[in-house]
């Protein structure tokens, strides 16, 4: 699959590896700021810790 983004990307093979590294920092951009705080709210019910909670 990556190689098939990488030969249909257009231009020199310079421009492919900028092109190829802005994509992976858009999907990276597009994870961290919209998908796993989505996530987040599903999952930290299972997450939460009690160590170090006082019980009395």
């Amino acid at each position: 699959m990556y190689a098939w983004i990488f030969r249909n990307l257009p231009g020199p093979m310079w421009l492919r590896i900028i092109e190829s590294l802005l994509l992976i920092a858009a999907v990276v951009l597009l994870l961290m700021m919209y998908v796993f705080p989505w996530l987040n709210e599903y999952i930290s019910p299972f997450t939460d810790s009690t160590i170090g909670q006082s019980t009395q």
